[in-house]
């Protein structure tokens, strides 16, 4: 089977990111996935949730939206339904959950990072693109707070990336855009460290079961697609160090 754009099975899409993309957030990155695109803008709050007062810790959380027009179709703002969609109540909790594996919230102190990830255009994997593009925000707003002299070191301990993989045609394919997403017998998204632990997986048999032989060649096929992003990740963050785990 021949994919829909004619990449190998374990190829990723082009990955294109701009940092410094909008002016005012502290950390601001576009980006462009195959033709997913993403802006991702973190923004730092010198305060914390109730939960977390006094306790001498930070806190990490994302919001994610998709533009009317990101899709084939328009949608309807959430704004028009005074409540967000449940897919995108989902993906941001996956985001913030992803992110905060990330930050040593001791080290960060009684602030708050709000990742916000914004879908100008969807071609598939557009919560893969949040959560890797999300990174390198987080990443940048924690080195101004650094640059601003209100903590000394960066507070983060590992990289994190996610990408989908699935089975098309009874075939394990890498980064699945919009058409093989569709078609796919199972779509499975991984979230993974530096250290190749995994944070989150979510897989499904969109119709039906899948066999163990297919579980190990998606994980087999996602584990090169983090490698492949994590370069990428360190490209873009390049003369950043992380703290020593």
């Amino acid at each position: 089977m021949g994919r829909f754009d004619e990449r190998e099975k374990d190829q990723l899409r082009p990955i294109k990111i701009t940092k410094g993309f909008t002016r005012y957030a502290e950390g601001s990155v576009f980006i462009e996935w195959g033709n997913t695109k993403v802006l991702c803008n973190a923004t730092v709050e010198e305060s914390v949730p109730s939960f977390k007062k006094g306790s001498g810790e930070g806190w990490v959380t994302a919001e994610y939206a998709m533009l009317p027009r990101a899709t084939h179709t328009r949608n309807k703002r959430d704004i028009n339904k005074l409540k967000l969609n449940p897919r995108a109540t989902e993906i941001q909790r996956l985001i913030g959950r992803a992110l905060r594996g990330a930050v040593d919230m001791k080290e960060l102190g009684e602030r708050s990072i709000t990742v916000d990830c914004d879908v100008i255009q969807a071609d598939g994997g557009t919560r893969t693109a949040s959560i890797t593009g999300g990174f390198i925000a987080l990443a940048l707003a924690c080195q101004s707070l650094v640059e601003r002299g209100l903590i000394e070191k960066v507070p983060m301990h590992h990289y994190i990336t996610a990408v989908s993989v699935g089975i098309v045609e009874g075939k394990g394919l890498l980064d699945l855009c919009y058409e093989e997403d569709s078609a796919a017998e199972v779509d499975m998204n991984i979230i993974m460290s530096d250290g190749m632990g995994f944070i989150e997986l979510q897989g499904t048999g969109e119709h039906g079961t899948f066999s163990q032989e297919q579980l190990e060649e998606m994980l087999g096929l996602g584990k090169k697609g983090i490698l492949d992003l994590m370069e990428i990740q360190k490209r873009a963050l390049h003369g950043l160090e992380l703290k020593e785990n």
